[in-house]
This record gives structure tokens, sequence and C-alpha cells, in this order.
């Protein structure tokens, strides 16, 4: 008889958000995304990390880690492969790069989605839920850069579109 186990989902929420965001729901929206995204073996053997923030915050990562000077909806930093250098000048170099080894029964950890609330808002506009569709779409749309998935090239776009669309299906059954 097979356990059905969950993925380990780290929920962290900025001060002022604190009251306007569960992080039980977080969890769901990114169990749902691992789970219409993930081969089922490998479900329950991995970790994640949900950090809602601000758009000071959002803005510096985004500027610090992509070169753009600007506020975002979502970063993923995924702990296998490294997202797209986006600014003008040449990205630092990472000339100490270490790697982190895991204790033997850790979970992998597949990395961090950050969200900008004050950012999810302004894009849901005035329907009362649509900042929960836009907070659960931007869950998904970071769960999938995790897992490697972009939207650089037109089939790419499509595929990651047809996915957060099954994703949200599912948070919002």
């Amino acid at each position: 008889m097979s356990t059905k186990t969950k993925p380990y989902i780290d929920i962290g929420i900025q001060e002022p958000f604190r009251g306007q965001v569960s992080s039980r729901w977080l969890s769901k929206a990114a169990s749902s995304a691992l789970n219409m995204s993930l081969p089922s073996e490998t479900r329950g053997s991995c970790r994640l990390s949900v950090v809602i923030a601000d758009d000071d915050t959002l803005q510096r990562l985004n500027r610090e880690y992509r070169g753009l000077d600007e506020v975002t909806d979502v970063l993923s930093f995924s702990t296998s492969h490294n997202g797209h250098w986006e600014g003008e000048v040449e990205p630092p170099r990472k000339e100490d790069e270490v790697t982190f080894v895991l204790p033997v029964d850790e979970p992998p950890h597949l990395g961090e989605v950050i969200i900008s609330y004050p950012q999810v808002v302004r894009q849901a506009g005035d329907e009362p839920s649509a900042v929960e569709k836009e907070l659960g779409l931007m869950v998904a749309h970071g769960v999938l850069h995790l897992l490697g998935f972009d939207h650089g090239e037109p089939p790419e776009e499509a595929e990651m579109q047809s996915m957060e669309r099954q994703i949200l299906s599912r948070i919002f059954a």
C-alpha cells in the first residue's frame, strides 16, 4: 500500500500582507501547480518556497538578478537552472559559486517563487475575486518557471499558458 505524500511548501508573507493573504491558500495553490506539472513519483519528494513581498523587494531582486530596474509581478529562483539576464550590461560574475549540499533525507529544493502583492492587486483590477485569481496565476507561473517552463518563444508561451489554465482550474475547482 503506497501512501500519498505532499510536497514541502514553505510560505513567507511580509508583515503588511499577512492579513490579506492566506498561507494555507498559497500552499494549496503551489501544491496544485506541482501536482499538475510534476511526475507523480516526485511530487512528494520536493520542496519549494513561496514568498509574498512588496514592490521594493521585487524591484531590488529584479535589478540584481535580471538586470531590470523595475517592479515585476513574480520572480522565480530555481536551484537547478539560471534565469535569463535581461540587462543592458553584462551580468555580475559569480566567481565563488558553492554547491549547497542537502542532508541525505532532505527533499530537493526546487527554488523560490517571490510575488509582489501590490503588483498583483494592481493587475487584478476592481473585481474583488480577481486578486485571488491573479495571485493563483502568479503562483502557477512561478512554479512552472522553477520546473523549466519558459515563455520566450511563441510555442513555449502557448504551452506555459495552457499549463497555467489547467493549474488555475484545479486551484479554483
